[in-house]
């Protein structure tokens, strides 16, 4: 289990990130028009998974716009932001703040992503929900990089993730 802080507090998730090296586990996600969308759908595409615990805090606002913005000065990436947030929240924040490049998707239904990626926060306040990370898989759907952020106010390390797609 990771073992993060929530404002110098201790809390812990079910485990640690699946290994650079590794195969990442496949998901079924919801996007915003409740349409379900799976790792394969983006095999072929080196893709950014920016988890977080919801869109509704300003740390993870912020990294969604972060990685919105930069997407675009990537060749054949896709960012996926996940949460357990509801989709029409999402959507709602997506619309608000010009969310175009970036893809949100929620873990709501099943929560089987926060699971399986090991990342769900097991005691403390935020029980329940993901905690803050950043995986990035390689085009066959390895992962390249991956930092469980220690502490879940802070944001994560854009651009060691970012340099892990060159």
């Amino acid at each position: 289990m990771a073992n993060i802080t929530l404002k110098g507090n201790p809390i812990h998730t079910l485990g640690d990130l699946p290994a650079v090296g590794e195969k990442a586990p496949d998901f079924e996600l919801v996007k915003n028009d409740l349409s379900r969308v799976s790792l394969k759908d983006f095999h072929g595409s080196k893709v950014v998974l920016n988890i977080f615990p919801s869109v509704d805090t300003s740390t993870c606002a912020a990294s969604v716009r972060e990685f919105n913005k930069r997407i675009d000065e990537l060749d054949n990436t896709v960012v996926l932001c996940i949460s357990k947030d509801l989709p029409f929240a999402q959507a709602r924040f997506c619309g608000a703040e010009g969310i175009e490049s970036a893809v949100m998707l929620s873990d709501f239904a099943k929560g089987e992503f926060g699971k399986n990626y090991h990342l769900e926060i097991t005691d403390g306040p935020l029980a329940g929900l993901h905690s803050r990370a950043v995986v990035v898989l390689d085009e066959e759907g390895r992962v390249v990089y991956k930092e469980q952020v220690d502490e879940i106010v802070n944001e994560p390390k854009y651009e060691e993730a970012l340099a892990a797609l060159k």
